[in-house]
């Protein structure tokens, strides 16, 4: 169902601009309600089980699924003028998100995850596109971004970055320690670094631009 739902959501954006908008509030609409709270329910659930300790298992490969109908909303939030609950809830409850990246889940789900994190702070509306501003300009995206800066911020500020690996095995954020009989060169991986990087800057940055006092700003 879940592979189901993004596949169709995105063969909708490939529609003519003018029908996009319309199709997907049709699609969309309905399903709401039920879409935030498969969120939640799934995002809660203990990732620490047997049924994820392989990146081959039924339950991955759901956990999987999931991310593409994540990533599909997220892309299709910039057809409409005012998004869905549904595509803005990776943004509000982006915490669900990071604490999933530091389970026990496999490798690949956290990497699926940092990288949907990193298109997120990426993430522009039409309007902002237009306008050529540096900044977010319309109402929910603000109110979205800043969200997911403060969240960001907060566990970052605790130890949330030293338990997130840098590879499939041994190399993590902040630490120089390799496995034995590894060489050290090349171990992180790299696209998750910058995606990481990009992720709490982008969250800093925006929380700069959006504080009312400089004493916030420190």
């Amino acid at each position: 169902c879940l592979w189901t739902l993004a596949a169709i959501l995105k063969e909708t954006l490939k529609d003519a601009p003018g029908a996009r908008a319309g199709a997907l509030k049709k699609l969309l609409a309905p399903l709401d309600a039920v879409l935030e709270g498969f969120y939640s329910a799934i995002l809660l659930h203990h990732f620490d089980s047997h049924h994820y300790a392989s990146p081959y298992s039924e339950a991955t490969n759901n956990l999987i699924s999931f991310i593409d109908l994540l990533e599909a909303l997220l892309v299709s939030r910039i057809e409409l003028e005012s998004p869905l609950r549904c595509q803005r809830i990776l943004f509000l409850k982006v915490s669900y998100v990071l604490n999933v990246i530091s389970s026990l889940i496999p490798y690949v789900i956290k990497k699926k995850f940092i990288l949907l994190l990193k298109k997120c702070v990426l993430y522009k509306s039409r309007e902002d596109a237009k306008s050529g501003s540096l900044f977010l300009q319309t109402p929910s995206s603000c109110e979205d971004m800043l969200a997911l800066s403060n969240v960001v911020l907060q566990v970052v500020n605790l130890t949330w970055l030293n338990q997130i690996p840098l590879s499939g095995k041994y190399s993590y954020f902040g630490s120089s320690e390799t496995a034995p009989g590894h060489d050290s060169q090349g171990a992180s991986d790299q696209t998750v670094l910058r995606a990481l990087s990009l992720v709490v800057l982008k969250a800093l940055e925006f929380k700069i631009h959006n504080s009312a006092t400089e004493a916030e700003i420190k």
